[in-house]
């Protein structure tokens, strides 16, 4: 097919692997971290890094049971082993998007032919939404990927038991990356492959085919993999099992009150927008000439179940984050590559086009992480570098009225900060942001809570005790104490302070009414 040759037709197939590798990877280290979900979960990995404690997720020394633990695990051994890179930090979300397209460019050769493999590998590759998330250290395409190879290598084993061909290790890899899912995000990453390849069997007419899947040693495998954390946080925290699955899963799936609260058409809008100009070609896969073939068509089947189920479970919650819809870049990459091909094959005059969308889509792509850097106005690496060079191993630091996740990563901080803030107020369970995050950490360890959650009246003896403060706070909070008015502005980003303040100095601890401290008026009447 002549189509092929659009995608380095003369590269083999490791050669053409490896390209995509250093495609995905070649601008990772451009951007600083995002905030706040590439500071959190990097935060939580830098960590679990330097605490030396891999077991227990912790946001500033306390219990984070938001997510499971592989994205940390992951990013921690990253950090290790490369030191605190951004690029490094950014290492599990390229790896969930290199297994997945790995596992759909094989599947593909296999089932469609080699030129469709090609093509569909490389509009995965330039979509926009998946080569940023491929550069965007959240959970997000860390599951995506996982999903991926087990809904591919289930359909596999599905389809060699069918022909009466092996298919017990396809079987095995579906378990085991379903496992790896459910360490990923949560349930998500073995429920959304079940119902994928459940509708799949329902559409066939062959429900018959879901025996091969149940597998003694394949659930053995799954459970191996995924139940010793599940079991060891239960033992160790007997609310874990009420807040991981009732309450991050099923009240946040079927309630409303968390972030971005967005219409039921959300998704629908962001794949047409995220995935252009590849998107444009998708109507070629809904002609009736694309579904006619007797071979192909249980294939192509899959993939439009998968694209619907996916983008219909994840528009029914109020709360949508377009990370979520990652895993339908797979089946739309496939469904585009695929009948493209054809379309090649039969019109030749159709390259030109093929070409330009290519070109188009590579070029917005790298604008997209251009904007990235240039628009990173929130992030705080600059002001993080002058506070982990001034600052010494003794000292106190204090965030005010606002946690800034990405601090302790470029700062490379050892311990805990201290956070100021009314923890009493009742709101804070009402809003689903930083404060609530460390409100619900501190149920699991209240006495890891105490000396790192503070009121604002414990800002004074903060002052007393500590030889050196480093204060980190918006100015509009740092007005409103009078014990920071002899503070020292060290760096600003933005109406981001950092402060320091000399504790024990005689104004300082005069400022801060210290007690047993002599003011101007006590020496007047000695």
């Amino acid at each position: 097919m002549k189509g092929a040759d659009l995608f380095s037709k003369r590269l083999g197939p490791g050669a053409l692997l490896l390209l995509v590798i250093l495609w995905l990877a070649g601008t990772v280290w451009v951007r600083p971290l995002s905030l706040p979900d590439e500071g959190r979960y990097v935060g939580v990995a830098w960590e679990m890094l330097r605490s030396g404690h891999w077991l227990v997720p912790t946001l500033d020394g306390l219990p984070y049971f938001h997510k499971p633990p592989l994205f940390y695990w992951i990013t921690a051994t990253s950090l290790s082993w490369f030191g605190a890179h951004e690029w490094a930090a950014r290492a599990a979300p390229l790896l969930g998007a290199l297994a997945g397209a790995f596992a759909l460019y094989r599947f593909t050769r296999r089932r469609a032919g080699e030129p469709s493999a090609r093509l569909a590998l490389l509009v995965l590759a330039t979509q926009p939404m998946f080569f940023v998330g491929a550069q965007f250290a959240n959970l997000d395409m860390l599951v995506a990927g996982c999903i991926a190879v087990t809904i591919l290598a289930c359909a596999h084993a599905i389809l060699q038991a069918q022909q009466g061909q092996p298919f017990r290790w396809a079987l095995a890899l579906a378990f085991l990356f379903a496992a790896l899912g459910l360490l990923a995000k949560g349930l998500i990453g073995a429920v959304l492959p079940a119902l994928v390849i459940l509708a799949w069997l329902l559409a066939l007419r062959r429900p018959r085919l879901l025996l091969p899947l149940l597998s003694l040693p394949g659930v053995a495998l799954f459970l191996v993999v995924a139940a010793p954390w599940f079991v060891a946080m239960q033992s160790r925290f007997p609310e874990f099992a009420n807040y991981f699955f009732v309450v991050q899963h099923f009240k946040r799936f079927a309630e409303s009150g968390f972030n971005n609260v967005q219409p039921f058409y959300f998704y629908p809008v962001v794949l047409a927008v995220l995935t252009l100009p590849w998107f444009a070609w998708l109507p070629v896969a809904a002609r009736r000439r694309y579904w006619s073939d007797p071979q192909q068509g249980a294939v192509r089947q899959l993939m439009w179940l998968w694209l619907a189920v996916v983008t219909l479970f994840f528009s029914l919650p109020q709360s949508k984050l377009i990370g979520y819809i990652l895993p339908v870049a797979f089946p739309l990459a496939y469904l585009i590559g695929d009948s493209a091909a054809m379309v090649l094959a039969s019109a030749p005059r159709a390259r030109r086009l093929w070409r330009i969308t290519a070109a188009v889509a590579a070029a917005t792509c790298l604008a997209a992480i251009a904007a990235g850097t240039v628009y990173s106005d929130k992030s705080l690496r600059d002001l993080a570098r002058t506070l982990a060079s001034r600052a010494a191993p003794q000292d106190t630091i204090v965030f005010l009225n606002d946690y800034y996740f990405d601090v302790p990563f470029y700062a490379g901080l050892r311990e805990p900060v201290q956070v100021v803030e009314d923890w009493n107020d009742p709101r804070i369970l009402q809003r689903d942001n930083w404060k609530k995050e460390l409100f619900d950490a501190k149920q699991f360890s209240p006495a890891s809570a105490r000396p790192v959650l503070l009121p604002p009246a414990s800002l004074p003896q903060i002052l007393c005790s500590a030889p050196v403060i480093w204060v980190v706070g918006h100015s509009k909070n740092v007005g409103r104490y009078p014990e920071l008015s002899h503070a020292t502005e060290i760096a600003r980003h933005g109406e981001t302070l950092l402060l320091r303040v000399p504790g024990r100095s005689p104004a300082s601890l005069s400022a801060a009414g210290c007690p047993e401290t002599p003011s101007a008026n006590s020496t007047d009447r000695l």
